[in-house]
């Protein structure tokens, strides 16, 4: 069972490498993914780690190690997973918008190629026809998950090819001769009832009969892990079992072993990563106390992108008497972490952990108002190590042509 770094672990950490500091804990990554390979373990199933979530070489060569595989949606995230040692065949790629040009970049790296839409599919058979393998992102017309912008198989989602268009894949399928290789659906993220994927999975079976050669049904992901005190994450045990039955009945009508994939991202890391930040000053108005912190939604954009909860720890001051505050960070913008948060009473200079952290924190933070980028640690053998240093000024720069 996963134990927690203490606060202690987290001070000498800071005190080590600096605030504001991304802290992620690999015990943990490890604990979700034997869950996942547990639960599923009655029925050929894969894990791919769906790393827009967190792409620092590291974490990837450490998914790699556990033997987890990788799903990219850039080509960039293709190449830094070639460079963590992943195999081309290990690679499942699924971009959206791209241009022809990003999918020849892919299969030129030999990885396995998700199309989500009807053009891309059409050129792509017209130049390969059935020489190369391909997978196709289907839209189900499920809408589910937390948020509505992380809600990613309604109607009106750009992602993926509408299961109404099913009579124009098979007019390009024939044509072309192209050989499909698998079908995929994602519906979203935080996805707490198990019967959403339980309804795709069937949705996904009734259209696997119209394509012979099968090797694969990925599922993509949206597994919920908890955020607040009171929440709970899907019930992976539960769903691994109705799947391993489903996919078991489904294999004699179709007469082919199909294998399961999944594609968790934030289930992996979420509750790995800690981020640790400084309280510069406490400010008191008519209306509330304000602890303002060294950071700001440059480097952790959830909570104003998709008003998320992540919990805030003081650890400086862990028996403090409970007080009330409004967390915000030093941007020239409204940026604010937490409303009428209770924490432990916060001094100026005492650290903060917001938890949860490991998912979408560092992946999305920016220079916005030129401040600059702060370093990641991974907690590793019992070991706290650098894995990124801090942006300095001249990273600002950089690239800067005078």
């Amino acid at each position: 069972m996963y134990e927690p770094l203490s606060n202690e672990q987290l001070i000498a950490a800071a005190t080590d490498f600096g605030t504001p500091l991304y802290l992620y804990d690999t015990r943990k990554i490890e604990e979700q993914y034997n869950k996942l390979t547990n639960a599923f373990k009655d029925h050929p199933t894969r894990f791919f780690y769906a790393c827009k979530a967190l792409t620092n070489l590291n974490i990837l060569k450490f998914m790699n190690s556990l033997g987890a595989l990788l799903d990219c949606v850039s080509i960039h995230e293709v190449k830094l997973g070639l460079m963590a040692g992943y195999k081309p065949d290990e690679i499942l790629f699924t971009p959206n918008c791209v241009d022809f040009t990003e999918i020849m970049a892919g299969k030129e790296a030999g990885v396995r190629i998700n199309i989500d839409n009807i053009s891309i599919l059409e050129q792509f058979g017209n130049q390969f026809g059935g020489s190369y393998p391909v997978c196709i992102r289907i839209n189900p017309h499920i809408e589910a998950g937390g948020n509505y912008k992380i809600s990613t198989g309604h109607i009106d989602s750009k992602f993926g090819i509408s299961i109404h268009q099913l009579r124009h894949i098979e007019r390009i399928v024939k044509t072309t001769g192209l050989h499909v290789q698998g079908l995929h659906m994602h519906t979203g993220s935080e996805i707490k009832d198990i019967d959403v994927f339980l309804r795709g999975l069937d949705i996904m079976f009734g259209i696997a009969s119209r394509f012979g050669e099968l090797d694969f049904i990925d599922l993509g992901s949206g597994f919920k892990v908890p955020y607040r005190e009171d929440e709970h994450e899907t019930d992976v045990t539960t769903l691994g079992s109705k799947v391993a039955l489903a996919a078991a009945e489904f294999e004699k009508e179709y007469n082919r072993k199909v294998e399961i994939w999944f594609e968790p991202g934030k289930y992996l890391v979420s509750e790995c990563g800690y981020f640790i930040v400084k309280a510069n000053v406490i400010k008191q108005t008519t209306a509330t106390v304000f602890v303002g912190v060294n950071s700001g939604f440059n480097h952790l954009i959830r909570p104003m992108f998709y008003e998320s909860y992540h919990r805030i720890t003081n650890i400086s001051n862990p028996d403090g008497a409970k007080r009330i505050y409004t967390v915000v960070g030093n941007i020239c913008e409204t940026d604010t972490f937490a409303w009428d948060r209770v924490l432990n009473e916060v001094r100026e200079g005492d650290l903060l952990v917001f938890h949860n952290a490991g998912a979408y924190g560092f992946e999305m933070s920016s220079n916005f108002n030129s401040r600059l980028k702060p370093a990641e640690v991974m907690f590793v053998d019992g070991q706290f190590k650098l894995i990124r240093r801090a942006d300095v000024f001249e990273d600002l720069l950089r690239n800067q042509v005078i």
